[in-house]
């Protein structure tokens, strides 16, 4: 399934869970900072950035989690498995050309950007960054799927 999307943002729903998805826009350098070192992955403007908010929760610390990334070049932080803040974080983000939601898996503990912690309803769902929007697979039934304007924000 083919869902157009400029510079505002895809949102999947399944209540009370929600998937938010902007394209990167630009070529930017994203630095993901884990214990051992830090990653630096680059990405194109048709790449995805993704948050995930499996218990659910209010939509607007999604969006700015995304413009913080895509916008502002904000880095990733890893945190090692097991660490307890794991816990406290109701969203979560990933960014690449492809994005894989996995259930089950702990939050903000995976390098990996093709992988993005969901809840149960998302399972099976695969993002891909195309020309113009993005392309979504093993979509789940009874998911709602609407876009929204990008956030005015200042440069």
């Amino acid at each position: 399934m083919f869902a157009p999307l400029d510079d505002g943002y895809l949102v999947l729903e399944a209540p009370p869970s929600f998937l938010v998805v902007g394209r990167a826009l630009r070529r930017l350098p994203l630095c993901i900072e884990t214990v051992e070192g830090e990653v630096v992955q680059g990405l194109a403007p048709d790449d995805l950035v993704a948050a995930s908010a499996p218990g659910g929760g209010p939509l607007m610390p999604a969006l700015m989690l995304i413009e913080l990334v895509r916008r502002y070049g904000q880095p990733l932080v890893v945190l090692p498995k097991g660490h307890p803040g794991s816990r406290r974080l109701s969203v979560v983000v990933s960014a690449g050309p492809a994005i894989r939601i996995v259930c089950g898996i702990q939050r903000g503990t995976h390098p990996e950007q093709d992988v993005l912690c969901g809840a149960d309803a998302f399972a099976g769902l695969r993002l891909s960054g195309v020309a113009g929007g993005v392309e979504l697979e093993g979509v789940p039934a009874g998911l709602e799927i609407r876009t929204l304007p990008a956030l005015p924000l200042e440069p």
